[in-house]
Order: structure tokens, then sequence, then C-alpha cells
């Protein structure tokens, strides 16, 4: 045997290229370039699924934002209607009960000429409380006698003689009105001054 081929047999296989000695690193740089995307920093591209799963959830917390918003507008409507509907409810109390406290002032008049003290304290009291009431819920009285007529508070029922006052003006309130803040629960009935 040639000793030349039993050193063949002792060293190991290679398939060509040289993994040691000078010529060894170029080979292995160029094997990790490949390995490398070509620009650096580029991100792989997302697989299919995790790009519907994440236009999924971008659709759902979409959805979510708007039914949130819509309960919200809802829930501010709602209150502005409960609101509303409160303050109309109590207009139309303190509507329904303007003529209990006309015959109130009437039976106070009337008490007025009579000789029973107690009748005359008791039915002040009630006319009081009755006042008091209305003060709290805000009612004030429509009384302009003296001023210039106003449609949207009075109704003239009746013309009165020139010299009963200025052309165009209240000259007589037969019937008190009353208002709530802004609105009119009653129109005052006034005697008017033709011009």
């Amino acid at each position: 045997m040639n000793p030349e081929e039993n050193r063949k047999d002792l060293e190991p296989e290679t398939d060509g290229t040289e993994t040691e000695g000078p010529g060894a690193e170029p080979a292995a740089a160029e094997a990790a370039e490949e390995a490398v995307p070509e620009e650096a920093g580029q991100i792989p591209e997302k697989p299919p699924l995790l790009a519907a799963a994440e236009a999924k959830a971008a659709e759902y917390l979409a959805m979510a934002q708007r039914v949130q918003a819509d309960f919200e507008n809802f829930r501010r409507r709602n209150e502005s209607v409960r609101a509303d509907s409160f303050a109309e409810g109590k207009r139309d109390v303190a509507a329904a009960m303007l003529p209990v406290l006309d015959n109130l002032e009437r039976a106070a008049d009337a008490a007025q000429g009579s000789q029973d003290e107690a009748l005359k304290s008791g039915v002040d009291l009630v006319l009081k409380q009755m006042n008091d009431v209305y003060q709290k819920l805000g009612v004030t009285a429509i009384d302009r006698a003296g001023e210039k007529f106003d449609p949207n508070l009075e109704n003239a029922i009746l013309q009165g003689a020139p010299e009963e006052g200025e052309p165009g003006t209240v000259c007589q309130v037969l019937q008190k009105g009353y208002m709530m803040g802004e609105k009119v629960l009653r129109h005052a009935m006034v005697k008017v001054v033709p011009e």
C-alpha cells in the first residue's frame, strides 16, 4: 500500500469547499450573507392568518367604539328628554292648580267682610301656603296694569275708554296670568285702552 493512500483514508472527506485555512473565511461569509435578507431592517411579510386576525380586531374595535358613542348619545338624549318631560309635568300641575289659587283669592276677599277671625286667618294661611309653593316652583303672576299691552302675555277681552289711560295700555287686569320661567301658564285677561 502506498503511504499517500493511507493518508487519504485518514483525512475526512469534504464536499470540495475548504472549511479551514486562508480560503475558508470568504466562503462562510457568503453563506451568512445569503441567510440575511437583502435590505437591512426589512421585516418579513406577515402570515395571512395574522393579517386577517389583525384586520378583524381593528374592525371589532371600531364597531365597539361606534356602539359606545351611540350609547353615550342615547344617554344624553334620554337625559334631556327626561328633564324636559319633568319640567312639562311641573308646568301642567301648576297650570291645573291655578283655578284653586283664584278661588282662594276670592275666598280671602270674601272673608275680609266676615266677623269670624278664625275664618279670615285660616283662608289667609292657606292662600299664603299656596303662594309659597308657587314661588318655590318659580311661578310668577302677570299683572301689568298701566303698561303697554303685550299679546304674548295678555289676552285683551275688553276695550277701555280713552280717559282710562294712554292708548294701547292695559287699564285693568280682570284675571291675573301666570308664568313659570319663560313659559306662560295662563295669559292674563285684560281691558285695554284702544289706540
